[in-house]
Formats: C-alpha cells, sequence, structure tokens
C-alpha cells in the first residue's frame, strides 16, 4: 500500500491553517512560577484564520466551520488587522453561565457561540510562534482589546496548579502551560491538561 508523505499532508492543509499545539494528559496539575494556568472551556477547538476580507474558522482537523459560528466569523472581521491566526475553543452556554456542548450542534446554538481566544500565532504578516507563551498572550490582548463580546479572550490563572484545579471542580478541568514555550504544532509537554472526572456535561 502507498503512503502518502508528511510533505503531501501539508500540501492538503487549508491555506492560513496552522495545526494547533495538543496538550499532554496529565493527572497532576504543575506548580512554579514558570506554569499558567487556564480554565478548560468545553467546545471545539478551532483556529481562526482573517487574511484581507476572508475568514476561516478551521477544526483541528481543518473541518471548515465558517458557517457554524457566524457571530465568532463576524467579530473576527471587524477585528482591526488584515490578517491573523488566532487559536481557541467555540462555546456554546447554558442560561445559568455553564459550558452546553450539545448547543453546538444546534443552529441557534452554533450561530450564536464565542470564541474563547487563548493565542496568537500570526498578526499582519508576524509569525508569532517562536515567542514565548507569555508574549504571545500579551499581543492577543492588546489585539482583541475591542473584539466583540463573540471573541473573548481567556484570561490565566497563576499560583499553584492543584489549587486552581480544585476550584474548576465543576468544570471540565485546567490546562497548564509553560509561559516561557514556543508554540509547536502537536503534542506538547509543555502544554498539560488535567481533566476533572466527575464532570458531566449538561
Amino acid at each position: 500500500m502507498l503512503m502518502r508523505s508528511p510533505l503531501a499532508r501539508e500540501r492538503r492543509r487549508p491555506a492560513g491553517f496552522i495545526q494547533p499545539c495538543q496538550p499532554t494528559l496529565s493527572d497532576k496539575a504543575p506548580s512554579g512560577p514558570l506554569w499558567l494556568h487556564e480554565i478548560k472551556h468545553d467546545g471545539y477547538r478551532i483556529i481562526a484564520c482573517k487574511s484581507g476580507d476572508t475568514v476561516r474558522l478551521w477544526s483541528r482537523n481543518g473541518r471548515d466551520w465558517s458557517r457554524h459560528f457566524i457571530a465568532v466569523a463576524e467579530a473576527l472581521q471587524a477585528v482591526d488587522a488584515d490578517e491573523l491566526v488566532i487559536d481557541g475553543e467555540a462555546c456554546a452556554h447554558c442560561p445559568d453561565g455553564l459550558p452546553d456542548f450539545h448547543g453546538l450542534r444546534s443552529e441557534d446554538g452554533s450561530a450564536s457561540a464565542c470564541l474563547f481566544a487563548f493565542d496568537l500565532l500570526r498578526v499582519d504578516g508576524l509569525d508569532l510562534r517562536p515567542l514565548p507563551l507569555e508574549e504571545r498572550r500579551a499581543r492577543l490582548r492588546t489585539t482583541l482589546r475591542r473584539a466583540r463580546p463573540s471573541l473573548r479572550v481567556v484570561e490565566h490563572l497563576e499560583g499553584d496548579g492543584e489549587s486552581i484545579f480544585r476550584h474548576a471542580c465543576a468544570l471540565e478541568g485546567i490546562v497548564s502551560k509553560r509561559r516561557d514555550a514556543r508554540h509547536r504544532s502537536g503534542r506538547s509537554l509543555t502544554w498539560l491538561k488535567i481533566k476533572n472526572p466527575d464532570y458531566e456535561r449538561p
């Protein structure tokens, strides 16, 4: 059987698409000054791309979700930048404010979903992936400071990872990231996912 080469697979990826960094599952949250912690949002991983007037929202496998997450696409179009590649999670919410994963599969839920942005990979021709995560996040906050509510920056938490994980007991878990790490596509040990074993989707 003939196997496609990695180069052939790379050529099949959509224009502007960057394969996201995938966290490694861990049974314990790390601690120390090198780690930042984020609440894990229960949704669909999205690579949001803007180039001129064209906006595309790709799944982590390169599926086009642009027509599903209408509010996110419109918010990205309104950002004051000619080119953007943002990594984030598209989420819908229940009336009580908790994530509604199943709502993403309905027409109304997906159309009104928001994107929780946690990384900026490119902006206006600049490849930011070699920069430390902390600097990429600072540029993300600056870039989205006037964005519409459908495009939100994920706030990071600093401190003891285990304590932060315990406070997230009602949610899916946390993702811990090395603040000094550059972006690398694929599975990474600089991003760790700690899942709540008792979490149940609403």
